[in-house]
């Protein structure tokens, strides 16, 4: 949060295939520190893509190299519980903190792909995946804590002293992990990363209800926004979570125009570029997989019978569920093929001030707490987002127009872990 309680922006880092990702990125992360975004948000894939994409570098890795030519933003990265162990994540982020000076947080995910790259069995259905991700984070925070108030502190002659009786082991057994612990490194400057988790299924909710300081989701109209910051709040008031816990991070694909025309214009042009044929496995894609889609007209509803079941899908329940909807709404294969473009999340055209009014509107709506943009890399896109989007958001409040402090806590507005008071902080 910033001031006036305001949204925050993230920036999804672009890969440029003809130079360097490291050098692309580095652009890109001094771009979005110079306009004062609060932080950089990594994606992950861990498969190659037929369709297309080739996947992308390995996140940790990626943000720990840009946090040594940054020092301000702060550094998203997205990593899988499902395929990773708890210990290994919590040297892994706590390290990531202790070499940006408290600028990490860690999106969590439980993965809807990958599973062929990390053994012989199928991919865990999302009750499992999100079990194994409750325990991992019980796992992780545990570790996290583990050194206690005064394990370290500073002598007389001015060297570090090891409390070793304020180390304290976790021994903790479950039905996925056994650690013992302690961490083997020390407290971290934030205490923990920012803690962020993606899913919007029933048992992403309950997970991002129960632990997630932000949740990043689809959230295409004001209507799903409403109806699913209302679900977790509730939930997370009933686990006796801080009010307004946790934030809503949404995605904003949005389409700048100097003039309301010039914006319908880009938009016809995008639409009128789509490879459909392409679209019809994107559609089934964002249905779950499995279905073929390549004799159907495009010009009429999907048949009702070709719609999954959400609970019987294995992968990102939360996206089905959306474009189960357009189609039950009666969207076109055609309109559904436009719609997959934006997999589901928050899209919109106009001015900068136009674009403004849509995020203040969700803003106001107390459905809005962080925002991602992408594009900053880009001279003309660069223009419209720092000097129209951001300067207006800025203007009416919405955005602060600097740093609140150097954590990336300070500049989301969350407080240190176990302080006993409310995670956020106060509105400027």
């Amino acid at each position: 949060m910033t001031a006036a309680g305001g949204t925050t922006e993230t920036y999804d880092l672009a890969i440029d295939p003809s130079r360097s990702t490291l050098d692309t990125a580095v652009r890109v992360a001094e771009l979005a520190e110079a306009a004062r975004f609060d932080a950089l948000f990594t994606a992950d894939l861990l498969r190659f893509d037929a369709q297309g994409a080739i996947g992308s570098q390995e996140p940790l890795v990626f943000v720990s190299a840009l946090s040594q030519v940054t020092s301000r933003i702060g550094l998203i990265a997205t990593v899988s519980t499902t395929f990773h162990h708890p210990f290994n994540l919590a040297r892994l982020f706590g390290t990531l903190d202790h070499v940006s000076k408290g600028r990490a947080a860690w999106n969590l995910v439980t993965s809807s792909i990958g599973e062929e790259n990390f053994g012989d069995g199928e991919l865990p259905g999302p009750e499992d995946r999100y079990a194994r991700a409750a325990e991992t984070l019980d796992v992780v925070n545990a570790l996290w804590d583990s050194w206690e108030p005064g394990a370290l502190t500073a002598g007389a002659d001015g060297k570090t002293v090891l409390r070793r009786d304020l180390v304290r082991p976790i021994h903790h057994s479950g039905r996925f992990f056994t650690v013992t612990g302690p961490l083997n490194i020390p407290p971290l400057p934030q205490g923990r990363p920012v803690q962020i988790q993606a899913g919007q299924s029933e048992a992403g909710t309950a997970l991002g209800a129960r632990y997630a300081e932000i949740v990043f989701t689809s959230l295409p109209t004001l209507d799903h926004a409403r109806a699913f910051t209302r679900k977790i709040r509730d939930q997370a008031r009933r686990l006796r979570r801080p009010d307004g816990l946790p934030l809503i991070f949404s995605s904003f694909h949005a389409t700048y125009g100097a003039t309301e025309e010039e914006a319908r214009r880009l938009v016809r042009e995008k639409r009128e570029s789509i490879d459909f044929e392409r679209g019809r496995a994107q559609v089934a894609d964002m249905l779950g997989g499995g279905l073929d889609l390549s004799e159907l007209p495009l010009d009429a509803p999907l048949p009702e019978s070709l719609l999954p079941d959400v609970n019987s899908v294995r992968g990102r329940r939360g996206r089905v569920d959306i474009f189960t909807g357009y189609a039950r709404q009666g969207y076109t294969l055609r309109e559904l093929v436009v719609a997959a473009q934006d997999t589901g999340h928050w899209a919109a055209a106009g001015t900068p001030e136009q674009l403004a009014d849509a995020v203040e509107e969700r803003f106001r709506a107390g459905v809005l707490d962080v925002i991602s943009l992408s594009g900053l890399a880009d001279r003309r896109q660069h223009d419209f987002i720092v000097n129209g989007l951001l300067h207006e958001l800025r203007r009416r409040k919405i955005v602060a127009a600097d740093y609140a402090g150097p954590t990336l806590r300070d500049n989301f507005g969350l407080a240190r872990p176990g302080l006993g008071r409310d995670e956020r902080r106060a509105a400027s």
